[in-house]
Parts: C-alpha cells; sequence; structure tokens
C-alpha cells in the first residue's frame, strides 16, 4: 500500500464500501470517477464526482493510485476491464485492506486485491491481483488465488486449495482442502465444493 491519493473508479455499493474503509484510514480520496449519480449514498459526501472516464487523463499516473471499485458479477467482464484501462494509462491500482481484517505476514497479496472487513488470509496463500477477499471470508493456509477472483462474505476455503483467474466463490461456501478450480468458475452460495471443478 502507499500513501498517494487515491481515485475510486466507480460508484455504487462495492466502491461505498472501500470509501468507507479509506476514510477510516484516514487516506486521502481525489474523486470518485461514475457515470451514474452518487448522491444517494452518504459516504460519497464531500468527494469529488467524475462523470467521464476520460477525465482520468488529466491526473498525473505517478502523483495517485486507483481503486476498482467495480463489484465482481459472474461473467461481467467490466471490473477486468476497468483494470486493463487504467494499467493501459500507466496508472497502479491500491491494495485495500480493511484494519478488522487478518492477514498473514506470511501471506502474498497482488497489486489491487482488496481484503474487507473480518477477513482472514492465512500463512503461505497468495492472493492475486485485483481479488476480493470479501466480508468475514476465510482463506486458511498454502492456498492459491488466482487475478480477478471474489470470495464472497463468509465463503471459507480450506488449505491448499487453487483457483485460477476470474473465479466467483458465493456468499458461505466451503471449498474443501486441495480442490483445484479453474478459470472462471461459479461456486453459487452455501455450496461444499468436494472436488476439482473445470
Amino acid at each position: 500500500m502507499s500513501n498517494k491519493p487515491l481515485i475510486v473508479m466507480g460508484g455504487g455499493g462495492h466502491a461505498s464500501v472501500l470509501i468507507d474503509i479509506l476514510l477510516r484510514q484516514k487516506r486521502e480520496i481525489m474523486a470518485v470517477i461514475c457515470p451514474q449519480s452518487v448522491a444517494e449514498r452518504l459516504v460519497y459526501n464531500g468527494i469529488r464526482h467524475i462523470k467521464n472516464d476520460e477525465e482520468l487523463t488529466s491526473f498525473s499516473c505517478d502523483d495517485v493510485r486507483l481503486v476498482n471499485g467495480i463489484g465482481f458479477t459472474p461473467w461481467s467482464k467490466l471490473r477486468a476491464s476497468i483494470s486493463t484501462y487504467g494499467r493501459n494509462l500507466g496508472f497502479r491500482f491500491e491494495t485495500v485492506i480493511d484494519d478488522s481484517a487478518y492477514v498473514s505476514p506470511f501471506a502474498e497479496i497482488g497489486e489491487g486485491a482488496q481484503i474487507l472487513t473480518n477477513a482472514v488470509v492465512q500463512t503461505g496463500t497468495t492472493v492475486g491481483e485485483d481479488s476480493i477477499v470479501n466480508t468475514a471470508a476465510v482463506i486458511e493456509h498454502d492456498c492459491f488465488i488466482g487475478p480477478n477472483n471474489h470470495i464472497a462474505p463468509n465463503a471459507t476455503l480450506c488449505g491448499e486449495v487453487v483457483t485460477g483467474s476470474n473465479v466467483f466463490i458465493g456468499a458461505g461456501a466451503t471449498v474443501l482442502p486441495h480442490i483445484k478450480l479453474s478459470q472462471d468458475c461459479l461456486v453459487g452460495a452455501g455450496m461444499v465444493i468436494k472436488k476439482d471443478m473445470a
């Protein structure tokens, strides 16, 4: 994580959760970029609202970091496209970790990953760039979470789980040890995964 000012890409619910975390951490949020109004959410009060993505080019990629505020929806490419757009302009994405989360000092967290309230990431685990470990999700030891995954609230990944890119694990799901989930897998809410998924 850096101490640079931040620009949040997106203005919906996921972005509001991230902004709440960042405000509690006393981070400077220069702007929110979203084509729709953000006025209905109090957390955006006092933050500059930009409606056009192209205005991002008026900021220096050396002076600010971006935060991907687009939530992960299965099979949607919007979140990934925001990351690609920002990086193609030369920007880096800030890693966001809520102060209440436990992240082992022996875990590796990729650029732009987001670890939310009361989540747990244990020793030996890698969380890929741009992945979301949502509220109260648990990732046990020696897991490898690929890029642009979403581990939904209260999901549990037992030890040595491996996921490909763009994997969605639904709320309250459990993935048993040593399971492999290939690229674009979707695990439904509350499911218990006992064998590899292609």
